[in-house]
């Protein structure tokens, strides 16, 4: 059985993993990295490589998930493949020049911004076409906002999974 303390670490960390995705931050592989060095503290016993490997598919999934709903959150809104492409660069830059703010949580409002500005600066560049732009912008944010949810629940769904073959077994 593993021991308690160490899986009150994981906890803390996998928790500190979940909380960083309102930053935009790869809270998965924090989970990850957290499930991977329980698994190794037990041997591998309880936490096995098998439910290492399916943790791996879950963050691979969530990430690729993360990515598909941000592009067809776009394109439902009708953003052209550059608006698109300046979504993702702008929530990225915006995400990072965010975090000094709010305690760090303005990451979020950074990068959900950013991705919004981005669709709608190229849009309206391409277009010159206000309504058009503010809709490529609203779909380039909802299609993150729902990225970000989705890969949150893939993030829960690991804790739990790790939690429950470390107490399990």
């Amino acid at each position: 059985m593993i021991d308690y303390l160490v899986l009150s670490l994981f906890i803390i960390v996998a928790l500190t993993g979940l909380i960083s995705h309102v930053f935009g931050f790869p809270g998965n592989f924090i989970v990850l990295a957290a499930s991977l060095l329980l698994g190794w503290y037990g041997g591998f016993k309880e936490v096995t490589i098998t439910v290492l490997a399916v943790l791996v598919g879950l963050v691979l999934l969530g990430e690729l998930v993360e990515f598909i709903l941000g592009v067809l959150g776009a394109k439902k809104y009708k953003s052209s493949n550059k608006a698109i492409i300046g979504s993702i660069v702008f929530g990225i830059i915006g995400g990072i020049l965010g975090i000094p703010f709010f305690l760090g949580i303005g990451a979020v409002i950074g990068a959900f911004l950013g991705a919004f500005f981005g669709a709608f600066l190229v849009e309206f560049v391409l277009e010159k076409n206000v309504d058009r732009a503010m809709k490529s912008g609203w779909g380039a944010f909802i299609g993150r906002l729902a990225g970000t949810f989705f890969k949150g629940a893939i993030g829960i769904a690991m804790v739990v999974i790790t939690i429950v073959y470390a107490v399990g077994n």
